[in-house]
C-alpha cells in the first residue's frame, strides 16, 4: 500500500528542505521583471510568497515582460527545471492555477490578433510567400549583419533551440496513424537519428560555442526579452494541452515550412562574417532537413490529422497564424533595435573571448 502526501504540503518550505536538490547543471532562477514574475520566483525559491489571483492577471499586459517571464518560469518546470527548485512543484496546484490564468490572458490576446485569414490554405499561403521587399531578420543579417548581430540572434533563439523539438513531442500521444508516423519521422531527424552529437539542440550549442557564447541551458534567459519569450511560451501553451493539439500541429508546420529559406540566408551571413564551421553547419543542416520536412508535415502530419479529425482545421490555422503573429512581433523588435544602433537584448553581451595566443 502506498500513501500520498497531503495536498497542502506541496510547495511548502518542507518540500524544499527534504527533497533532493536539482542538479547544478540546471539554470538558476532569473531576476523578476514585475510583480507576477517576482511572486513566481519567490514561490519557486521557497520564500513563501502568495501567488497572484485573477484580479492581478486580468489587467496584466499579455505580451509584457512580467507576464511572459512568469509564464515561462511555470512552463520550465515541465522541461529541465531550475537549480534548487524541487521537481514536485511541477504539479503544485496553486502554481497550476496561476499558470492557467496567465495562459488565458495570453491566449485571449493571441486569438484577438488572429482569425483574419479564414481558411487553412490561406494561412499556409502566407508562409510560402517571401516578402517582395526582403524585409525580416534573416534578410537584414545576410545584407548588413555583423558578428555581434549574429551573436545576439543566437542568444534570442537559445531559449528554444537548446531544447529544440521538445515542446512538439507533447502532441505525439494525441495523434493517430499517418499524423503520428509523420511527426515521428521528422522528430527522429530533430533528435539526430539516434546520435546525440547530431541532435539539433546539440548542434545549436556548438554554434553558440563557435560564436564565443556560453551554450549552457538557460544561461541567457535574463537577457531575452518578452517578444522572444512569447514565441517559446506559445509552444508550451499549445503542447501541454490536448485540446490544443491541432494548433500545435499548425505551429509545427509553420516552423518547418518557413525555416529553409531563412536558414539559408543566416548561413550565408555567418560565412560572410567569418564564423566557424560549427556555426554555419547548424543552419546548413536546417536548409536541407527542413526542405524535406516541409513536405512530410504538409502531406502526412497536417493532412493525416485532418483526415482523422476534420473539425480541427480551424485550430491548425490558428496555430499557423499565432506563430506568424509572434514571429513578426519579434522580428519588428529586433530590427528596430539594430536599425537604431542598439542591442536587441535586455543587456549587451560581453565581447567574445580573444583567440588563444593573442595579445591584449
Amino acid at each position: 500500500m502506498t500513501t500520498t502526501a497531503p495536498r497542502e504540503t506541496l510547495g511548502t518550505r518542507d518540500a524544499h528542505e527534504t527533497e533532493e536538490r536539482a542538479p547544478s547543471a540546471r539554470p538558476g532562477l532569473p531576476p523578476p521583471r514585475g510583480d507576477l514574475s517576482a511572486a513566481v520566483v519567490d514561490f519557486l525559491a521557497g520564500r513563501g510568497r502568495a501567488l497572484p489571483g485573477r484580479r492581478t492577471t486580468a489587467t496584466a499586459d499579455p505580451y509584457g515582460e512580467d507576464l511572459q517571464l512568469a509564464l515561462h518560469l511555470a512552463y520550465e518546470l515541465h522541461y529541465q527545471g531550475f537549480a534548487d527548485v524541487p521537481d514536485a512543484l511541477e504539479w503544485d496546484p496553486d502554481l497550476l492555477r496561476l499558470r492557467a490564468l496567465l495562459e488565458a490572458r495570453f491566449e485571449e490576446a493571441l486569438r484577438d490578433g488572429c482569425g483574419r485569414l479564414g481558411r487553412l490554405d490561406e494561412a499556409f499561403d502566407t508562409l510560402l510567400t517571401e516578402p517582395a521587399d526582403g524585409h525580416g531578420v534573416s534578410h537584414y543579417l545576410v545584407r548588413h549583419g555583423t558578428l555581434e548581430h549574429l551573436r545576439e540572434y543566437a542568444v534570442l533563439r537559445s531559449v528554444y533551440q537548446l531544447r529544440e523539438a521538445d515542446p512538439h513531442l507533447w502532441v505525439v500521444p494525441r495523434l493517430r496513424g499517418r499524423a503520428k508516423a509523420g511527426m515521428m519521422t521528422v522528430q527522429y531527424d530533430e533528435y539526430g537519428c539516434g546520435r546525440a552529437e547530431r541532435m539539433h539542440a546539440r548542434l545549436f550549442a556548438d554554434l553558440m560555442s563557435d560564436l564565443g557564447l556560453d551554450p549552457s541551458y538557460g544561461r541567457y534567459l535574463p537577457a531575452v526579452g518578452a517578444p522572444a519569450l512569447a514565441t517559446v511560451n506559445l509552444m508550451s501553451l499549445l503542447g501541454l494541452h490536448r485540446a490544443r493539439r491541432g494548433a500545435l500541429v499548425g505551429h509545427f508546420a509553420a516552423l518547418e515550412i518557413a525555416s529553409s529559406p531563412a536558414s539559408s540566408r543566416i548561413a550565408a551571413a555567418l560565412r560572410r562574417v567569418g564564423a566557424g564551421e560549427a556555426a554555419v553547419h547548424f543552419y546548413d543542416e536546417h536548409v536541407e532537413a527542413d526542405a524535406v520536412h516541409e513536405q512530410l508535415v504538409r502531406r502526412e502530419v497536417v493532412d493525416g490529422l485532418l483526415a482523422d479529425e476534420p473539425g480541427l482545421a480551424g485550430d491548425v490555422a490558428f496555430g499557423v497564424e499565432a506563430t506568424a503573429l509572434l514571429e513578426d512581433a519579434l522580428a519588428d523588435s529586433v530590427l528596430r533595435a539594430w536599425e537604431a544602433g542598439t542591442t536587441a537584448l535586455r543587456a549587451p553581451l560581453d565581447p567574445p573571448p580573444a583567440p588563444t595566443g593573442s595579445t591584449p
